[in-house]
């Protein structure tokens, strides 16, 4: 299960492994909202980690989820540091410009604020895009590990084989994606920075 919608200009990181859920969340933006922002609209992008497949163990959904989540959350952090607060930055000094323009109408002064939004709409829009696509390879992934679990407990196995099979198949899969964070920050830097302010 996976998607995305817009609240409190949040990115929401949550790993769901069998029935353990949790979530963090980083913000995007700070400081109090502007009166008016009908184009940089509120957005979370959740990940969703499953594997509820047979026998699957709480702890071990536990420690492949925190796993997970901490790589997830040190990348938001790092994008919202470098390039999102700036942006964020700049759209609120813009706003204040289109606000101080006493001559404008009120459609120009918010055409104004629109305006100035855009940018760090743009960089929400990738950012949510990325993750989205990451998190649709890591749900295809536990998919499989799901299907060779099932697979297994139906030859007849027992329980803990069939945990172990899960255990061992999902942590390859979180290890494949954590590898795959570093080349996904590097992409999302270079698509931020190409972002006209």
């Amino acid at each position: 299960m996976s998607g995305a919608s817009r609240r409190g200009g949040r990115v929401t990181a949550r790993l769901f492994i069998g029935e353990h859920r949790s979530s963090v969340a980083q913000p995007l933006h700070h400081g109090a909202e502007p009166p008016h922002e009908p184009v940089a609209a509120e957005r979370e992008s959740r990940f969703e980690l499953e594997a509820a497949g047979a026998g699957t163990a709480a702890e071990m959904a536990e420690a492949h989820q925190a796993r997970m989540q901490n790589v997830v959350e040190d990348m938001v952090q790092s994008l919202e540091k470098d390039h999102i607060r700036k942006m964020q930055g700049r759209m609120f000094k813009c706003s204040a410009e289109c606000c101080d323009r006493s001559a404008d109408s009120m459609s120009q002064v918010h055409q104004c604020i629109e305006r100035c939004h855009t940018p760090l709409a743009k960089a929400q829009g990738l950012v949510t895009s990325e993750l989205e696509k990451f998190q649709d390879r890591l749900t295809r992934c536990t998919m499989h590990c799901n299907d060779k679990g099932k697979d297994l407990f139906d030859s007849g196995a027992k329980e803990p084989a069939v945990r172990a099979l899960m255990d061992r198949c999902v942590g390859t899969c979180v290890d494949d994606h954590v590898n795959l964070i570093p080349s996904m920050t590097r992409r999302l830097r270079e698509n931020l920075d190409s972002i006209q302010q």
